[in-house]
């Protein structure tokens, strides 16, 4: 579920997934890992989510 939620939103942001994954989990390899099957925990997916529920607000506001 997250895994489509993350591809959705990289694919309305452009960004690369080595930005996103240093940005929304300080991993670079993050995205990379979740298309190998990678579950995070629940922390981590809860500031994933609020990374990009929240990002088009901060960009606003840069």
């Amino acid at each position: 579920m997250l895994l489509r939620k993350v591809e959705s939103f990289l694919r309305q942001t452009g960004m690369s997934v080595t930005k996103f994954g240093r940005l929304a989990a300080h991993d670079p390899r993050f995205v990379g890992d979740l298309r190998n099957g990678r579950e995070p925990r629940s922390a981590l997916t809860s500031r994933v989510e609020h990374f990009m529920n929240n990002f088009g607000e901060n960009v606003h506001a840069a």
